[in-house]
């Protein structure tokens, strides 16, 4: 009589104890804010709408009309939620400086969720449902934004109105936000996806492992 056991496979990872963790440092909070707020303003600049500011006088004076697409009202709602926008980022810790930090599942995460959905056990320390809840990075990252926004306002508005001719990450971050040292990762520019050959050899190293055994994901 044969008896079959069954393979079990371990995958552990602790996510907050691993080294590749760490808070998002000004220059790419700013990078991000940018890019961000670009993208918001983009949005809505094909807008045709007029608006009518200012009171009806006993005179009969009409209000004046203004294009939406220059008005402080289409600044002030891009702004509203620029920062809540950010925890639509995850964290690509393959990914090298201020690239780590984009939309979409990153390859680790994606590499993991296969090795769930294949049966083979993941150990993240936290329930499989709260996997694509915000990390402590990004939350931080959030935080961060906010402060900056707050203290840079001014900035921002002048820009708007007087300086769009300047791209606004040069205008706010290189200018007004960061010191000289500090504008390290502005220079760095996406050039495909470099963690890929790393996460896909990771996962087949686990999926080849033998019976029984533990496997440390901590380097995916």
């Amino acid at each position: 009589m044969h008896l079959f056991a069954p393979v079990f496979f371990v995958v552990c990872w602790s996510a907050t104890a691993g080294e590749d963790e760490r808070l998002p440092n000004k220059c790419e909070v700013c990078k991000l804010l940018t890019a961000e707020l670009r993208d918001a303003l983009e949005e809505t600049s094909r807008s045709k709408e007029v608006l009518e500011v200012g009171e009806v006088l006993d005179t009969g004076r009409r209000r004046r009309r203004i294009k939406y697409n220059t008005s402080e009202t289409r600044l002030t709602e891009a702004v509203d939620d620029i920062c809540e926008r950010v925890l639509r980022y995850n964290v690509h810790a393959e990914r090298p400086g201020s690239l780590r930090y984009a939309k979409g599942t990153s390859q680790t995460m994606e590499t993991l969720k296969n090795l769930v959905h294949k049966g083979v056990k993941v150990d993240l320390g936290l329930p499989y449902k709260l996997w694509d809840e915000p990390s402590v990075e990004v939350s931080d990252m959030k935080k961060q934004c906010e402060t900056m926004l707050e203290q840079h306002e001014e900035v921002v508005e002048d820009w708007y109105f007087h300086h769009q001719d300047q791209r606004l990450e040069d205008f706010l971050c290189r200018n007004h936000v960061l010191k000289a040292s500090e504008q390290e990762c502005m220079k760095e520019v996406w050039k495909g996806d470099v963690g890929t050959k790393r996460a896909d050899k990771e996962a087949q190293g686990v999926r080849a492992g033998e019976e029984g055994t533990t496997h440390d994901a901590g380097e995916l």
